[in-house]
């Protein structure tokens, strides 16, 4: 059985920093990231990781974020600096079985996902 465990989430100021981690187990995936929904919006990329280590990131989190994997652990991290209030979302983790690192969020496997609340 596949889970996907997300930690870390919680209340930060503007500016301010945070670190989620991700435990995944039942299975190896090809890629792992992250996808955020804030209230009355869509599901949305954030960040992705590839098995051969590459990345890709939305372009409003580029330079703020860091996405990092741990695949001897199946884990996967996100490295969130320099908050904004527009990232305040529920931030899910997922894995996904493609060739390719998706940014549509039709990837297989999803955490409950954590609550992220960036205060102005």
């Amino acid at each position: 059985q596949v889970q996907l465990v997300e930690s870390g989430g919680g209340l930060v100021q503007a500016g301010g920093s945070l670190r989620l981690s991700c435990a995944a187990s039942g299975r190896t995936f090809s890629n792992m990231g992250w996808f955020r929904q804030a209230p009355g919006k869509e599901r949305e990329f954030v960040a992705g990781s590839s098995w051969s280590g590459s990345t890709k990131y939305a372009d409003s989190v580029k330079g703020r974020f860091t996405i990092s994997r741990d695949t001897a652990k199946n884990m996967v991290y996100l490295q969130m600096n320099s908050l904004k209030a527009e990232d305040t979302a529920v931030y899910y983790c997922s894995a996904d079985t493609s060739v390719v690192v998706r940014t549509t969020p039709t990837w297989d496997y999803w955490g409950q996902g954590t609550q992220v609340t960036v205060s102005s």
